[in-house]
């Protein structure tokens, strides 16, 4: 039985997320659902596909992922089941999956044309529920849906250059539980315009020209304690999932505050590298 992922912005005080693995166990029992995360901020649609695109990657091919944001389906937001990369992704066409399919080819796409569906308040359990479980029986996309070509892609992913390759222009797609920054730049972008040159992050105010590859890289073992950057420092890195990332070091969202809180930065927000 093939495994079923949830990623929602339900959160876990209302009824839904029981609701929703309660269908899934009435028509499959023996089904394996795994949460990804619940906690995705209300119709963010940005946040939500960073969590999926650092994720899917870790189940094994055949895996179901229901992708519970901004479900409601309009003329403009149809429902769509998608195989990529090995794994079905069943969501409303809202971009949720651009970062998976700007680097992967989709080997089926189908808006999600189910008989006699309801037409509720509830798209995820109503809708995306059926057709993940005629995926885990062995079904295929072509009898719950027509081929569909209009996949929409999220321009916030893109990074842009200016100043004749000189400067890149990113902005904040996703703050994690730290308060910890991620921009839109890929490791592999921000290398193919830096060409071995130096350069200069700048988020508001807040300027950095070193980038880590881990958070402790920061701390300088040779020195003594005292002379040390470590806890409450700011340092760029390039995060597990290869995109810069913005860090105070074993910071607190909670207390003494994150990049996030103490840069001032939020969603949307731009970020800027300049090369020397």
């Amino acid at each position: 039985m093939a495994i079923i992922t949830l990623t929602t912005d339900f959160g876990l005080k209302d009824h839904f997320v029981g609701a929703l693995k309660g269908t899934i166990y009435r028509e499959l029992a023996d089904a394996t659902i795994v949460d990804i995360s619940h906690q995705v901020s209300p119709f963010n649609i940005q946040e939500c596909a960073y969590i999926l695109e650092n994720s899917y990657k870790s189940f094994p091919d055949g895996t179901i992922h229901i992708v519970g944001v901004d479900s409601e389906p309009t003329p403009e937001n149809q429902h769509i089941a998608v195989l990529v990369d090995g794994h079905y992704f069943i969501s409303a066409n809202n971009g949720v999956i651009s970062l998976i399919t700007s680097e992967k080819q989709p080997e089926k796409v189908v808006q999600v044309n189910i008989p006699n569906p309801i037409h509720g308040s509830f798209p995820v359990m109503d809708v995306f529920v059926q057709v993940a479980c005629h995926i885990a029986r062995g079904g295929t996309l072509e009898v719950v849906g027509r081929p569909f070509n209009q996949l929409r892609e999220l321009r916030e992913f893109t990074p842009t250059v200016t100043d004749n390759g000189n400067k890149i222009i990113g902005s904040v797609i996703y703050i994690d539980n730290y308060g910890n920054v991620v921009t839109n730049i890929h490791k592999n972008f921000f290398e193919a315009y830096r060409k071995g040159r130096s350069f200069e992050i700048q988020a508001r105010s807040t300027k950095v020209s070193r980038i880590h590859n881990k958070y402790s890289d920061i701390i300088n073992f040779e020195l003594d304690k005292s002379q040390r950057k470590g806890a409450g420092d700011l340092l760029a890195l390039f995060n597990s999932a290869s995109y810069i990332e913005l860090a105070i070091y074993k910071s607190d969202l909670n207390t003494v505050g994150g990049a996030s809180t103490l840069l001032g930065l939020d969603y949307r927000d731009t970020v800027t590298i300049s090369f020397d």
